[in-house]
């Protein structure tokens, strides 16, 4: 697979789980969760519940930030699983998004493509607060990070790419969107027609069938070699 096309002048990224451990961390927050049950809970089991009522919350309306998204769905998920939500769990989900890492690569990584001459751009479901202690572990190679907040819309709706793209002043042809995200990022990428490159890192989450790939890496490292062999580096 090699990516066609002008070359872009912006990369933008999903963040969590393309550049932030989202699953490793939110993995670790439920376990703190669930400790008090006693109660013997797949925390994977957990995280697909929670996934399904987070991503329903996202396309209610009106629009609720993202840290009431993120408390509702927790709640609804200990419901479906009889367990009681105590008043702190929504704030150790909250508290632990913004201090999850980035993956082992991934500042390096930005920071190749940052002096490759492109500039670089984060799209995420997220609210300023939350999004900026992952941020600030980034290196400072971010040029502009554009939330949910903003755009009061929620992937994989057409309008929070609509509102980066011109916040960033751009035409998509001018980008190429990185994300880990099949279910957000690449239906969006096959409804709206912008160029993208999947990182698979072996979640088990898969793309939609007639959706097809440009271009795909197991890590970010493997993304200057991408955009290289596209004659952009």
């Amino acid at each position: 697979m090699t990516m066609t096309g002008p070359r872009p002048e912006w990369l933008t990224f999903d963040c969590y789980g393309t550049l932030i451990q989202w699953d490793e961390g939110l993995l670790a927050a439920v376990d703190r969760i669930l400790a008090r049950s006693g109660l013997a809970i797949d925390p994977h089991r957990f995280i697909e519940i929670y996934d399904r009522h987070e991503h329903r919350l996202e396309q209610q309306r009106p629009e609720l930030c993202f840290k009431d998204v993120a408390a509702k769905a927790l709640r609804l998920a200990m419901a479906e699983l009889s367990l009681v939500s105590g008043d702190r769990d929504a704030d150790i989900l909250t508290s632990a998004i913004g201090k999850m890492p980035p993956f082992p690569e991934v500042v390096d990584s930005l920071g190749r493509l940052k002096a490759a001459g492109f500039k670089l751009a984060i799209i995420s479901n997220t609210d300023d607060a939350i999004i900026a202690g992952n941020v600030a572990q980034l290196g400072g190679h971010v040029d502009k990070v554009v939330t949910a907040q903003h755009a009061r819309a929620y992937k994989p709706s057409a309008e929070i790419f609509r509102y980066a793209w011109t916040t960033l002043g751009i035409e998509k042809h001018q980008l190429v969107h990185i994300c880990a995200s099949p279910h957000l990022d690449l239906v969006a990428a096959r409804a709206l027609g912008f160029r993208a490159i999947w990182i698979d890192r072996g979640t088990g989450r898969k793309p939609l069938g007639d959706y097809e790939l440009e271009a795909v890496a197991s890590r970010l490292d493997q993304v200057p070699q991408i955009l290289a062999d596209a004659g952009w580096m």
